[in-house]
């Protein structure tokens, strides 16, 4: 999530300082999926912090732009000059998430979330996708990411995307108006949940768990 009713403006401690990973997803086609998080440092721009990851795991030299499609101001999703690649960024509180994707068709997006936080967890859930009750952040995650992947973002009401599992990590989203999204739940670091979605066109399917 970057930026919305959930954010203390603090990290927990139980999120490690910076790593990163690297996943296969067990799609088809076969999907490489590399990520990386760090706390944002004390007057450092989390969105410097989010490319400098991207560029560690791009090809040397890439060149990233993030220009919005409504109004050209640096504040949509994630470009890169490095065709092997699809970039995307999270922010969960005080924490910069990227990740990249192999090269293909369709769009590619993240969310994140921590696990713990104190005005998000006495706020709940409930209401936060419209009727449904029983919540949980992973249910949050998914619908964000399949928002990015869409690309309305947040101009589409949460509470009208569907979400139907396929497989232990898989899922797959409808959005109204919009293309089928394919997701998975990204297990990588502690005290992050953390889901990646692309948009049908991507041709990736969810077949079984993503595998390290």
């Amino acid at each position: 999530m970057d930026g919305g009713p959930f954010v203390s403006g603090t990290y927990p401690l139980a999120v490690p300082d910076c790593g990163r990973f690297e996943r296969e997803l067990a799609s088809t086609p076969p999907t490489r999926l590399r990520l990386a998080w760090k706390v944002v440092p004390n007057g450092v721009a989390r969105r410097d912090v989010a490319w400098h990851l991207l560029r560690e795991m791009l090809e040397p030299g890439a060149e990233l732009s993030n220009p919005c499609v409504r109004c050209g101001g640096p504040h949509g999703p994630v470009r890169t000059t490095d065709a092997s690649a699809r970039p995307a960024v999270a922010y969960a509180s005080g924490i910069a998430v990227a990740a990249v994707a192999s090269h293909g068709p369709g769009t590619f997006a993240i969310d994140a979330e921590v696990e713990t936080d104190a005005v998000r967890d006495a706020a709940g859930l409930n209401g936060i996708l419209g009727g449904r009750e029983s919540v949980r952040l992973q249910d949050w995650v998914r619908v964000e990411a399949a928002l990015k992947a869409d690309g309305r973002g947040l101009r589409v009401d949460p509470g009208t995307v569907t979400v139907e599992l396929a497989g232990d990590l898989g899922w797959r989203a409808v959005v109204p108006g919009g293309p089928i999204i394919a997701g998975w739940d990204i297990h990588g670091p502690r005290g992050l949940v953390i889901s990646a979605a692309f948009s049908e066109a991507s041709g990736a399917v969810p077949l079984d768990p993503a595998t390290p």
